[in-house]
């Protein structure tokens, strides 16, 4: 009997380089909040730099939790997961409001073990919530995931530093562009193996045209060390705030709901859908690796939404080439020297892949809308409601401005407010009060199907 895609296991050199390729495509996303934490409490330049090889390190363990999986826990699909951005603000706050600055990451990291913990509890009840996610929300949230993630790919295109001179210039806008440009190129005149590493060959090729324009910096590796292992508990045992914990579980709550999203899309395109039980097992990866993570001074983790733009684009399914991206990670993290080798892409050459990838998981959830039945007003009105609800935090960054501070944990992310939006609504309007024949109860798993089909 022939493997599933998912389960297929491709040559020694395909599955090193498209690894490579996902890690290449998740890096800046996995550095970005260990950086601003970091810079937050005044950590000296050797101790950030360990600490973002720590994430790097507990981003590769949790992403062999996920796809290769232990009993009950790992979704088994071609998910990598990383450090969540969603914990950014409320770990920042938490920097702010703690006098003795080196006190903030143990406490910290106390929260994210004790959220974590209560995330691995709560697993298989908040997987119950699949029923609720037929094509018409599926779609809506897949699209709001691509959505979301643009801005992030335009902001790379601009450069690294928004106060800095050159922030925006032609030089960058140019580099991004030619990226973007090679890859579209590759993706139209290759075929077969170079045709599915186009956004890693893209992003080598981008570097390159960078170099004469002053644009690359080989800083990070001749500083970074060879070896360096994350020693457990370096910053100090964990401590155990409640306000810090509060905020962290709010976060974990909106993970999860952005992680079941992910899967539920993610099942889709690689034609496996995602059930109950792997919904599951999948947030049991998420939360014990976020429980696990402060063990080794990295934060809590979550699926990574823009790699399944690559997965999406380059069609390549198996689970085994992103575990080979999550051994690249902990040898990244155990190697900062190799680790300061991606951090050498210019910025503006990611955002100009970002592009691609992002706009490929927006692709997907139209092509799951364009299932779901839109010839029905109710439908329309559900979609069009929750797609400007995701989008008031892209559009309107301040809109929640007089909001707690708690209740902008989840306002401030699109992706959790347009899915609640189009819950809620596929509820009212196809469910509450109405004969089931009326209903469009389509499961996720005949939605994964018609896509299949459709391929």
């Amino acid at each position: 009997m022939t493997a599933h895609p998912v389960d297929e296991k491709l040559p020694a050199l395909k599955m090193a380089t498209t690894g490579l390729q996902h890690v290449a495509a998740m890096y800046a996303g996995v550095v970005a909040p260990p950086l601003i934490v970091g810079a937050a409490i005044g950590l000296t330049g050797s101790e950030l730099t360990f600490l973002t090889g720590a994430c790097l390190f507990t981003a590769g363990l949790a992403t062999f939790l996920q796809t290769l999986g232990i009993w009950k826990i790992g979704a088994r699909l071609p998910f990598v997961n990383g450090v969540t951005f969603a914990g950014v603000a409320p770990m920042t706050a938490v920097v702010a409001s703690t006098k003795d600055k080196s006190d903030a990451l143990p406490i910290i990291f106390g929260a994210v073990i004790v959220a974590g913990l209560l995330g691995f509890i709560a697993a298989p009840f908040f997987s119950k919530a699949v029923r609720f996610f037929p094509p018409v929300v599926t779609g809506t949230v897949i699209t709001l995931i691509g959505v979301s993630l643009l801005p992030v790919a335009f902001g790379w295109a601009q450069g690294p530093v928004p106060t800095a001179d050159d922030y925006g210039s032609t030089t960058n806008l140019g580099l991004a562009a030619a990226t973007l440009l090679i890859v579209l190129v590759l993706r139209r005149f290759t075929r077969g193996f170079v045709k599915q590493i186009a956004v890693l060959l893209g992003l080598v090729a981008g570097t390159l045209l960078a170099i004469p324009l002053g644009a690359t910096d080989f800083g990070p590796v001749t500083d970074a060390a060879v070896i360096g292992f994350p020693t457990p508990f370096h910053f100090g045992a964990p401590r155990f705030q409640l306000a810090a914990i509060l905020s962290l579980c709010v976060v974990m709550v909106v993970s999860m709901t952005e992680s079941t999203a992910d899967m539920l899309a993610l099942g889709e395109i690689v034609e496996r859908p995602a059930d109950e039980k792997t919904i599951a097992a999948g947030l049991r990866a998420d939360t014990l690796g976020s429980a696990l993570s402060p063990l080794f001074n990295g934060f809590m983790c979550s699926a990574f939404a823009q790699n399944i733009g690559l997965v999406a684009m380059t069609r390549i399914r198996s689970r085994y080439v992103v575990a080979t991206g999550g051994g690249f990670l902990v040898l990244m993290g155990l190697c900062p020297m190799a680790a300061s080798l991606i951090a050498v892409v210019p910025r503006p050459v990611l955002g100009g892949a970002g592009v691609v990838l992002f706009g490929s998981v927006a692709a997907s959830g139209i092509q799951t809308l364009v299932k779901a039945g839109l010839d029905k007003d109710n439908n329309v009105l559900i979609v069009a409601v929750s797609l400007a609800v995701g989008m008031i935090p892209i559009t309107a960054p301040d809109f929640y401005h007089a909001f707690p501070q708690t209740a902008k944990i989840v306002l401030d992310s699109g992706i959790s407010t347009g899915c609640v939006a189009a819950v809620l609504l596929n509820l009212v309007f196809n469910h509450l009060g109405r004969n089931r024949d009326d209903q469009d109860v389509t499961h996720p798993m005949e939605a994964g199907e018609q896509i299949a089909a459709a391929h």
